[in-house]
């Protein structure tokens, strides 16, 4: 058996609610294990003896249907979270949110890393991430934000706070 970690696009936010209670039997009702929510942001740790390529399509496929909207899921294992944590290149400080955008597929990756070399933002590469500064209260309104916010990388793309990422390894 792995243990994964689950990242959701998009839920509570905007008109998609999903209590995490429920999104956690959504998790056991697929046959996933141990599952576990984090905030209210759609972060789930379960574990699976599946391909990540097998439990993306079911849980696309199961959480669009119990919840009624498009779910789009970026999974990694669960060891990869410690690496991808203790690579943070920035300075962290009260003044800026210090963020990991979880990217899907090297091209896209390679392509918002190319649009982040145009813009003057503290944004880095990492092993299929990009790690990015930004002030806090701009998380929205940065030229980079406006950016990964378009329905083009909707399903490609997800940002989570460091900070919270830290708290699901405890």
């Amino acid at each position: 058996m792995k243990k994964y970690i689950a990242f959701l696009r998009g839920i509570n936010v905007g008109n998609i609610r999903i209590k995490m209670p429920d999104l956690q039997n959504a998790f056991h009702s697929m046959g996933f294990e141990n599952a576990e929510t984090f905030l209210q942001t759609g972060n789930v740790v379960f574990e699976s003896e599946k391909s990540i390529s097998e439990i993306k399509v079911t849980l696309e496929k199961g959480l669009s249907e119990t919840f009624h909207y498009q779910a789009f899921v970026l999974l990694y294992e669960f060891t990869a979270l410690a690496d991808i944590i203790k690579k943070y290149p920035f300075e962290k400080d009260e003044n800026n949110h210090a963020y990991v955008i979880f990217v899907e597929g090297e091209v896209i990756l390679k392509e918002l890393m190319a649009i982040a070399d145009g813009i003057e933002e503290e944004i880095a590469e990492g092993n299929t991430v990009l790690y990015w500064k930004v002030p806090k209260g701009e998380s929205l309104t940065t030229p980079f934000a406006k950016i990964t916010a378009k329905a083009k990388y909707k399903s490609t793309t997800t940002v989570r706070n460091i900070n919270t990422l830290g708290k699901m390894l405890e």
